[in-house]
């Protein structure tokens, strides 16, 4: 219930103190890429339920076919808005409405379900975060398998300092830029399941 307050106390002074870049952000976005300007796609929330989260569009319209062939639908305005983060300033709302935390593991596409072995799926056990535990420990330097591990970990020692100690790391992350890139790639390879279980943690 108080990381409930939290989130929803923090995510709507977020937006009143981050409106003027998300209004420049629209307005920037619509002269260089035309609409639409936000980009919907169905997650998987806590327990593995979906929603829909809402982003700033990064890529030109049209289907995605894999990882490596959005690399090359990333726009130049949609590099920007990934490497500074301002891309998921619209989650916020998402977090609003109860879909998100702040704080948790990211969330993964619904197609990722079936994939995730026995210890990976206890990642389903908390709501997913804008931020968490494997995204201030290494971002896309990380492996899938390694960032699971370390979202799991999350689910099981996770507490209200934890998460600040999150935030508040995030803020130094995103600043500095560091762990943007894994391989020199913006978008992380589409996760096909692990060749091995995990060990526990």
């Amino acid at each position: 219930m108080i990381k409930r307050l939290f989130d929803v106390l923090a995510s709507m002074i977020g937006l009143i103190i981050l409106s003027p870049i998300i209004l420049v952000t629209a307005v920037i976005s619509v002269i260089s890429q035309g609409f639409p300007i936000f980009f919907h796609h169905e997650r998987l929330g806590r327990d593995g339920f979906p929603f829909t989260m809402v982003k700033f569009r990064t890529m030109d319209s049209g289907h995605s076919l894999s990882a490596k062939h959005d690399i090359t639908r990333l726009t130049p305005w949609g590099r920007v808005l990934r490497r500074t983060s301002i891309d998921e300033l619209p989650v916020l709302f998402n977090v609003i409405k109860g879909d998100m935390s702040l704080v948790g593991p990211r969330p993964m596409p619904t197609k990722y379900l079936p994939r995730f072995n026995k210890s990976q799926i206890k990642r389903l056990n908390v709501k997913p975060g804008i931020t968490g535990l494997a995204q201030v420990t290494g971002r896309n330097s990380l492996s899938w398998e390694e960032k699971f591990e370390l979202d799991v970990k999350y689910v099981k020692q996770n507490s209200l300092i934890g998460d600040l100690m999150i935030i508040l790391k995030t803020l130094f992350t995103v600043i500095k830029g560091k762990n943007v890139e894994a391989s020199d790639q913006e978008i992380m390879p589409e996760f096909m399941g692990s060749k091995k279980e995990e060990r526990k943690l």
